[in-house]
């Protein structure tokens, strides 16, 4: 009985897949970059839209941030919340061992899908949650119509 000994496969780049040996390297690179030099990069705060007939609820996670700190604007349909999350100051006494919160300016903009009354726009700040209430027009609300028999 002959045992061969065990050769790995030689790998051949295929000229076609090169987009992709760039990406690879480009994955390598952000994933070995070090987690403070993420964190200072911008970040996006998650938010949710919600909607019933009268109004649009636009609900954005902004834990640690102070209500003077937080913009709201609105232009036409385009509603942009921005801000920033400032470094925490430390004292020397203080050793980090790891920082995962982002830091640094923000800016969200949502498009809504029709227009809503600008000096009807509620903003309250509760727990870390920005919720905007905005109050749709006329034009905007759905009206019923009632189709009759002839």
């Amino acid at each position: 009985m002959n045992i061969a000994k065990y050769q790995r496969p030689t790998v051949i780049a295929w000229p076609s897949f090169s987009p992709f040996n760039s990406l690879s390297a480009e994955l390598d690179r952000l994933f070995e970059a070090p987690l403070a030099a993420l964190a200072r990069q911008s970040w996006s705060p998650t938010i949710d839209v919600l909607e019933d007939k009268d109004n649009y609820f636009i609900l954005v996670e902004l834990p640690g941030l102070k209500r003077e700190d937080i913009k709201v604007s609105l232009e036409d349909v385009t509603l942009t919340i921005s801000g920033e999350r400032k470094v925490e100051k430390r004292t020397e006494e203080t050793s980090v061992h790891r920082v995962e919160r982002f830091i640094g300016r923000f800016e969200r903009s949502v498009a809504l899908p029709a227009t809503v009354s600008a000096e009807k726009v509620k903003a309250t700040y509760t727990d870390g949650v920005l919720t905007l209430t905005l109050l749709k027009t006329e034009q905007a609300k759905p009206k019923r119509i009632d189709v009759t028999l002839n």
